[in-house]
């Protein structure tokens, strides 16, 4: 996890992306680049009365400048941070460093300029807010081929001491386990999390857990019913009583366009989750 991309967007969830950034680099000797994508038009145009249809004058005008002053806040937010916590700017060595970027693309271009790093940070999406961005996370999740670390709403102290993986057999969950193996390998206890229902066919808890026994990993494995609860949520809830800080997870076992309809354990982790969670798919 040598190579960090914090995806900043301004309003809630900034603080804890760059908070969980810095806790990731500060544990690898990481370099973090701060990433803010800057629509370059916006997305509401006017038909003119010939016909053609162009954005209005005066929207495009008011659209520039709201969109340069989110990108100099979230400078400002990334440079402010860094240098309170005592991080050097990038200079081309290794070890602890940073520096910001600004890209002019949509929120979805995270996916292809994420391919490069070992690890991608994104905020939780917050109800009634339209940042974080669920678009964002979604092209990384599915365009990257990289594993994500979501940062929960309110910045956490600390984590990665007690990893607790959400077991359901998927070959999403695997690759998930496989790429999160640098965590697994630092932290001083692993349980592997199964919620009994909401599996598909494939090895057990046990099985994993006795795998990751054989890396020298402290692992053990719980199986837990969901008691009546949605099994995203039995998932959360029973990672916390576990004294878990830091989530494992495959994303999007089932289809997106199903768990919009149906519901779904990503789909209630990524609303509620109150913990880092590391993701892939």
């Amino acid at each position: 996890m040598k190579t960090i991309l914090a995806h900043l967007e301004t309003g809630p969830g900034l603080d804890s992306v760059l908070r969980c950034a810095l806790l990731v680099a500060r544990r690898f000797e990481s370099y973090i680049e701060g990433l803010h994508l800057r629509p370059s038009q916006p997305d509401v145009i006017a038909a003119g009365a010939d016909g053609f249809v162009a954005a209005a004058p005066d929207l495009v005008a008011g659209f520039e400048r709201e969109a340069r002053e989110r990108a100099e806040r979230a400078r400002e937010a990334f440079e402010r941070f860094m240098a309170e916590h005592g991080v050097p700017s990038a200079d081309g060595g290794t070890g602890l460093c940073a520096r910001m970027r600004v890209e002019q693309a949509s929120q979805v271009a995270l996916g292809s300029l994420g391919r490069v790093f070992d690890l991608i940070v994104v905020g939780r999406p917050v109800r009634d807010s339209v940042t974080p961005s669920m678009a964002a996370l979604e092209a990384a999740l599915f365009e990257a081929g990289r594993l994500l670390l979501v940062a929960p709403p309110k910045p956490p102290a600390a984590f990665g001491e007690h990893v607790v993986i959400a077991w359901n057999q998927s070959t999403e969950t695997a690759r998930t386990v496989a790429f999160s193996m640098p965590f697994l390998e630092r932290a001083r206890k692993v349980t592997v999390l199964t919620v009994t229902g909401a599996t598909v066919p494939g090895p057990t808890s046990e099985e994993l857990a006795a795998n990751l026994r054989r890396h020298g990993l402290d692992c053990t494995a719980i199986e837990r019913e969901p008691a009546g609860r949605a099994h995203g949520q039995a998932m959360l809830e029973e990672a916390a009583a576990a004294g878990g800080d830091l989530l494992v997870k495959g994303a999007y076992t089932q289809s997106r366009l199903r768990q919009m309809i149906f519901g779904g354990a990503t789909s209630h982790i990524l609303a509620a989750a109150e913990m880092p969670v590391l993701m892939a798919h």
